[in-house]
């Protein structure tokens, strides 16, 4: 995934035993945020609206989309 301009978390280079600190917590951070992506998009293949969505192309993303803000409203109030 290097390269790709996404955020990922740090590793060691050759040689090194250990991160720095601040890059610890960084990556500490990032792997919550990680885990609750991970548990959202699991909550959501169990909808059934993913479930049967037999879209082709852009369709599952805009899907989606559509169901994650469905959420976001419901949770908003």
């Amino acid at each position: 995934y290097r390269g790709t301009g996404l955020v990922i978390p740090h590793r060691r280079e050759r040689g090194q035993t250990k991160l720095l600190d601040w890059k610890e917590d960084h990556n500490r951070s990032h792997r919550k945020v990680r885990a609750r992506v991970g548990h959202v998009f699991a909550r959501m293949k169990t909808w059934k609206i993913l479930r049967d969505c037999r879209l082709k192309g852009e369709g599952v993303h805009h899907a989606m989309l559509g169901v994650a803000r469905l959420h976001n409203l419901a949770l908003a109030g």
